[in-house]
């Protein structure tokens, strides 16, 4: 199994404590942005092995009453249709799935903000979706020199055009589906009206990474730089903390230039600022909970690399990120790594190069073992190589035979006949079907079944783009896949 580099009981311990005792230095009312993911936060598992996904939505369920949670969405983002990369859909719906799921879970949604409003047809058209629903909607708009023009920033002219959210919880919760949504501004923004109508508010961010007892260097902070490199996003050395401190943390530009912003915000209503740094306002424990550095460092080096060949793999689909692709080239030179530095791409194209260049897939098992899977007639090199490592979990012969010709036979005659299609061989979701229905009448293909839950975990590499239907199977199974910039074929249209 792969090595725990991080302690996850500890860090629920310590992060409850220091937001108690955030909560506590403001008396009336708190506004807490979360960076990242409330919950499904699938990088900071990665990178830090032993996370675990759902560990901040479990302390706010803790103390449900208390909280009202707000989503925030970008205009822009509803305007590009951006799609979540980990689970593979737009962040409109993202923020729907959200409200379920926090409605799920006994937490209060009180509404959802849409930042940087400027009268995008897509955003109206959100607006008014969410709003049949019965959600509350409030609209931000974008002001002219932020984050740099204080004196207009904190005016009507500024904050004050933005709608008032009308929150009725002491601990308000911003979140959204991924960075660069708006959160901050948001609370700034709240802020501004509670103080004009008399209401005792503050301000705190819960943001994972970067995290800011680690070296500005260390893996863990160079792959969220990666992660947002579409975002621009710099780690960088906090200098209001360095001039007040004299020690060094680490934090993030957007993060730095927003810092005058929120003492001008605190200097205006009291006089004072709470804050004397942009690291100040961060109750991040996460950096004290890493008990395998090197466990983490191996980690959040191979995401690095899997964000480089999702970077990749987009430039291939025809989106305009060439500059996120160079910086994350220079994240993996200051890294000291390169793309055979994950194990599976070599093998995947050693698999690819002995076949004659047919596709290939590599998984590397949670034990070790590299296992691999070639296209054939029967089976795409996805489902090939899925199929091979359950049969090397479950210690079967490769050599045998686990779905009767019975049942895949049907499957391709559906294919081929009523569904029009060209391709005969089974889709990894078909081949799990198929693998299902065997094991009804079969021991040995019922127990390579019961391996499926034992790839959570695993990584692999394709030599050539998946189909959306195997990338999406993979990764409910849990496996982190990286593809080669290339599709199977020179056609145009894929699918």
């Amino acid at each position: 199994m792969s090595r725990r580099g991080f302690n996850n009981e500890l860090y629920i311990k310590k992060q409850s404590e220091n937001i108690s005792k955030r909560i506590k230095e403001f008396g009336g009312k708190l506004y807490l942005e979360f960076g990242g993911k409330l919950f499904d936060d699938y990088h900071a598992s990665r990178v830090l092995p032993g996370f675990v996904p759902d560990s901040k939505i479990r302390m706010l369920c803790s103390i449900a009453s208390d909280v009202e949670i707000v989503v925030v969405i970008s205009a822009e983002d509803i305007e590009k249709s951006k799609v979540r990369s980990d689970i593979g859909i737009s962040y409109n719906e993202d923020v729907l799935r959200l409200i379920d799921e926090f409605r799920d879970m006994g937490l209060y949604v009180g509404g959802v903000v849409i930042t940087k409003y400027a009268c995008q047809p897509a955003a109206d058209a959100f607006k008014n979706r969410v709003e049949k629903l019965g959600i509350r909607v409030y609209l931000h708009y974008p002001i002219d020199g932020y984050p740099v023009a204080v004196s207009t920033i904190v005016s009507d002219e500024g904050f004050g055009k933005n709608d008032y959210i009308e929150t009725t919880r002491p601990l308000v919760v911003m979140t959204a589906p991924g960075p660069g949504s708006g959160k901050m501004a948001t609370c700034l923004s709240q802020l501004y009206h509670e103080y004009k109508r008399g209401i005792k508010a503050g301000y705190a961010k819960f943001e994972t990474f970067p995290i800011w007892n680690l070296p500005l260097k260390h893996p863990v902070n160079l792959a969220y730089e990666a992660a947002t490199a579409d975002l621009n996003d710099v780690n960088m050395i906090d200098p209001f903390h360095l001039e007040a401190y004299g020690s060094t943390a680490v934090n993030y530009n957007r993060d730095v230039e927003v810092f005058p912003v929120l003492n001008a915000i605190f200097e205006h209503i009291e006089g004072k600022s709470p804050y004397k740094s942009p690291t100040d306002m961060g109750v991040n424990m996460a950096g004290f909970c890493i008990e395998d550095d090197e466990a983490v460092c191996e980690a959040a080096k191979d995401e690095i690399i899997r964000r480089y060949f999702a970077a990749l793999c987009e430039k291939k689909k025809g989106q305009d990120n060439e500059s996120a692709i160079r910086k994350i080239e220079v994240i993996m030179r200051q890294a000291g790594i390169c793309v055979e530095d994950r194990s599976v791409v070599p093998a995947a194209l050693k698999r690819s190069e002995d076949t004659g260049g047919q596709p290939a897939v590599a998984i590397k098992l949670n034990d070790g073992r590299i296992v691999t899977g070639k296209t054939s007639e029967l089976l795409g090199a996805a489902s090939a190589a899925l199929l091979n490592a359950v049969k090397a979990i479950g210690g079967i012969e490769k050599k045998q035979l686990l779905i009767r010709p019975e049942v895949i036979e049907p499957i391709q005659r559906l294919k081929l006949g009523l569904l029009g299609n060209k391709n005969p061989r089974l889709h990894t979701d078909e081949l799990l079907i198929a693998l299902t229905i065997s094991a009804t009448a079969n021991e040995v293909s019922r127990a390579a079944a019961d391996c499926l839950s034992l790839l959570r975990g695993a990584e692999a590499h394709s030599t050539v783009i998946l189909s959306q239907i195997d990338e999406d199977m993979y990764r409910r199974l849990g496996i982190n896949l990286t593809c080669e910039p290339r599709y199977q074929t020179n056609r145009l249209f894929h699918k």
